[in-house]
């Protein structure tokens, strides 16, 4: 079977690459499959203020693999949306996946998936990462359903997201599926999970106790990891764990992570004229104008006095550094405003650590309050000082983690997205 894995390939940051990637390579896996990433060259307009390209990882996420990869499409040239949809045609392709995880790009997918559909091409699947996206305005809506509307099948990671499909598309009739069956009554909607990303794992020859003795961790290290963005919600897990800081000395905060929009020099004037034209543009389409540019949660370390307590890296952590993070820490925060299923959350089971993160979006569903982690309230700082302090009196059993995630594989998702049940 030939499969096209549509989506960023390995050059590119983030979490929708690892997940790109780590799916191409669970199909390898799988006997009798030949499989092709398929990547942007260029994701966005070319007004988007960020750098996007990952300059810093050494090592090779496909390494020993038989996965090919081709960067062909460029959002800022249509031209190549065709060239995407022929280069997939040419292959031979049965199935394709797109990676749906941000509403602009509905224009060009829309575009390729309607060709391939003309063409009489591969089934169209369409692994949905958000259907409602975080801003939600009217043109986000228009774009979601440009871009999504031609799917043959359609895989979630929550029920919100099935909720959210079928509100989005009312005429269509959707049939849920627990493990892949396709339907003959509908539109078949794959429920399934976010798999534990095994992209990067533990070192055992990393020394922990020296790395924490290096940059003054203490005992006890809490951790937020990824890209700082405004939804992720770190101005509340600064201000919770200062309350915890206040009644224990022997906590850290370990911030890891790249703030989002401050990824280019700022002196430039190419940069200084994408600012302009990229922050007008969002003042036109967006229903509540909030520029997360101006977002600055780090600021708060030194005007709540924590420059001790907190351990900041303020840069994209290449792929050979990743483990070193996790294996210093005890818990990852995930005190987000709103989320979609979280590559940070699987990428944390992989290094058997629990979980503190917010009553929202899909957190319910995979955490287990008291077994591979504990649950806040939303915008609630308070209580999640609570649970900060909680799992320091009673720690999680990282084997608790293991048991919770031991069906959350990639293998096991590859096959129910290929149908192989």
């Amino acid at each position: 079977m030939k499969v096209v894995c549509f989506g960023p390939g390995p050059r590119f940051k983030g979490g929708i690459q690892n997940y790109n990637t780590s799916l191409a390579l669970a199909l390898d896996r799988l006997p009798d499959t030949e499989v092709h990433i398929v990547s942007w060259t260029h994701q966005y307009p070319a007004i988007v203020p960020r750098e996007f390209v990952d300059k810093s990882s050494k090592s090779d996420l496909l390494e020993g693999s038989r996965v090919k990869v081709t960067y062909l499409t460029n959002y800022n040239k249509p031209s190549t949306w065709k060239e995407t949809a022929d280069f997939i045609l040419s292959l031979g392709a049965e199935k394709v996946i797109f990676q749906w995880s941000i509403a602009l790009q509905g224009l060009p997918l829309g575009r390729i998936v309607k060709r391939l559909k003309k063409q009489g091409g591969p089934e169209v699947i369409v692994d949905l990462h958000f259907v409602v996206q975080k801003e939600n305005s009217s043109l986000d809506r228009k774009l979601t359903a440009m871009g999504i509307a031609h799917a043959d099948t359609y895989v979630v990671h929550a029920r919100k997201t099935m909720e959210e499909l079928t509100q989005l598309f009312p005429e269509k009739k959707l049939v849920l599926s627990e493990n892949g069956r396709r339907t003959e009554f509908g539109q078949t909607v794959i429920k399934l999970f976010h798999p534990v990303y095994d992209l990067f794992k533990p070192d055992p020859s990393f020394d922990v106790e020296a790395f924490k003795l290096k940059y003054g961790l203490k005992k006890n290290v809490f951790l937020f990891f990824g890209f700082i963005r405004k939804y992720k919600g770190l101005h509340h897990t600064i201000a919770a764990f200062r309350k915890v800081r206040d009644q224990r000395d022997d906590v850290s905060l370990l911030i890891c992570g790249e703030s989002f929009w401050n990824t280019l020099d700022q002196s430039k004037w190419s940069t200084r004229l994408k600012n302009v034209l990229f922050g007008t543009a969002k003042k036109l389409v967006l229903r509540k104008f909030d520029d997360e540019r101006n977002y600055n949660p780090l600021g708060l370390i030194e005007e709540l006095g924590l420059q001790k307590d907190c351990v900041v890296f303020n840069q994209f952590v290449p792929n050979e550094d990743v483990h070193k993070y996790f294996q210093v820490s005890d818990v990852v925060v995930l005190y987000y405003l709103t989320a979609t299923p979280s590559g940070i959350e699987s990428l944390s089971y992989n290094f058997s650590l629990p979980i503190l993160a917010t009553r929202v979006g899909h957190f319910p569903e995979t955490i287990r309050e008291g077994f591979n982690g504990y649950l806040a309230n939303a915008e609630d700082t308070d209580d999640m000082a609570k649970q900060m302090l909680r799992f320091l009196d009673h720690p999680i059993p990282r084997e608790n983690v293991g048991i919770a995630t031991r069906e959350l594989s990639w293998d096991r998702y590859a096959k129910a997205v290929l149908g192989m049940v």
